[in-house]
């Protein structure tokens, strides 16, 4: 019983970190998004080339042009030209 339990512990672990939004900068700069998550407002600042990711339980997220989307946590923003895609 007990070895089922810390299965199930890791399996419900490794599951909730498959479940956030990744951001990765195309560009030759860096680019920074504004992530709004629980009330709370912070920078994400990417280098050119860096893939990060956030947004764990769903948030808002601010491009480097301005537009801003609602995200769950499972999308992919590439950002290219100074642009913020979804995808």
């Amino acid at each position: 019983m007990k070895n089922f339990v810390v299965a199930a512990s890791l399996l419900v672990l490794m599951g909730s970190a498959a479940h956030a939004a990744s951001a990765v900068n195309l560009d030759s700069e860096p680019r920074t998004l504004i992530v709004t998550e629980g009330g709370s407002k912070s920078e994400l600042s990417l280098a050119a080339g860096e893939t990060v990711e956030f947004c764990s339980g769903g948030c808002f997220v601010t491009m480097p042009n301005g537009d801003r989307q609602a995200l769950t946590g499972t999308e992919t923003v590439e950002i290219s030209g100074g642009v913020g895609r979804i995808k």
